[in-house]
């Protein structure tokens, strides 16, 4: 049985991915929040919902959390008491560190610390977690093989955790306002709103396929795009005297940095 304490979007997303996957039935999922506001959605799909954290201890052996950061502390002391040796507990709290949730739980807790992205919600999202030491090689290997249905997920230093945020949480957004560049780029040169979108979209998945099947580097793909004097090596010009490249790693950096931030808030 798979509890989530806490059922906003991030919860919601993961849990979706889950179902569309068929990895776990509605019925075997509980999620609990403070009030309805956020629990109706998990009804619709099927799932179980209750306004008792303690009742998602108590029935689920795999607990995700996923209450907002500043909150987490107090729910931690919260569930504390029901939290036993069978369990296997995952926050997906930004910003709150192994060394914490461990501080905050009985010793020798099997705890994680997971950070997904919204595309999880269709199955392909990015996901990066961490154990806690008392969390093993089985409970490590029982997260990747429940959310690799949900996108790549990667077991990595906690270190690299903001710097996913930066990366790929954020960074959905980065690409969402890339899509639409591209998209309003043909707009302006006669092309219908409707189909620059489903051609930019689709241009956008082309591209991160071919980086994840051929294992080439992005450098190496773009280079096989561009032909001496043609369209292409002109359109990439423009993006250079852009500064498009040092904008986006700049942005990476920001997120990366406001994500420490958070941790030490």
């Amino acid at each position: 049985r798979v509890g989530f304490v806490g059922a906003g979007r991030m919860a919601g997303g993961l849990a979706r991915g889950l179902l569309r996957a068929g990895k776990v039935p509605a019925s075997s999922i509980l999620a609990s929040a403070p009030s309805d506001k956020n629990l109706d959605a998990w009804r619709e799909s099927g799932c179980r919902t209750t306004h008792c954290n303690l009742e998602v201890l108590q029935e689920s052996t795999l607990v995700f959390l996923a209450t907002k950061p500043h909150i987490l502390p107090a729910v931690l002391q919260e569930i504390r008491p029901a939290v036993g040796p069978h369990h296997i507990v995952v926050s997906l709290a930004a910003g709150v560190t192994l060394q914490t949730l461990q501080r905050l739980l009985p010793a020798g807790t099997k705890v994680l610390r997971l950070m997904p992205n919204l595309p999880c919600v269709v199955q392909a999202g990015a996901m990066v977690f961490a154990r806690g030491s008392g969390a093993g090689d089985g409970e490590a290997a029982l997260l990747k093989s429940l959310l690799s249905s949900c996108g790549l997920c990667e077991e990595v230093p906690e270190s690299y955790i903001n710097i996913h945020t930066g990366l790929s949480g954020s960074g959905v957004a980065y690409v969402y306002l890339f899509a639409e560049a591209l998209a309003e780029g043909a707009v302006k040169m006669g092309m219908p709103g409707g189909l620059a979108s489903r051609i930019a979209a689709q241009t956008l998945l082309g591209a991160a396929k071919m980086m994840l099947e051929t294992g080439e580097h992005p450098a190496k793909l773009r280079g096989d795009v561009c032909t001496p004097g043609g369209t292409t090596i002109h359109a990439l010009h423009q993006l250079e005297k852009g500064a498009l490249r040092a904008t986006v790693m700049n942005a990476v950096e920001a997120a990366t940095n406001r994500a420490c931030d958070v941790a030490e808030d």
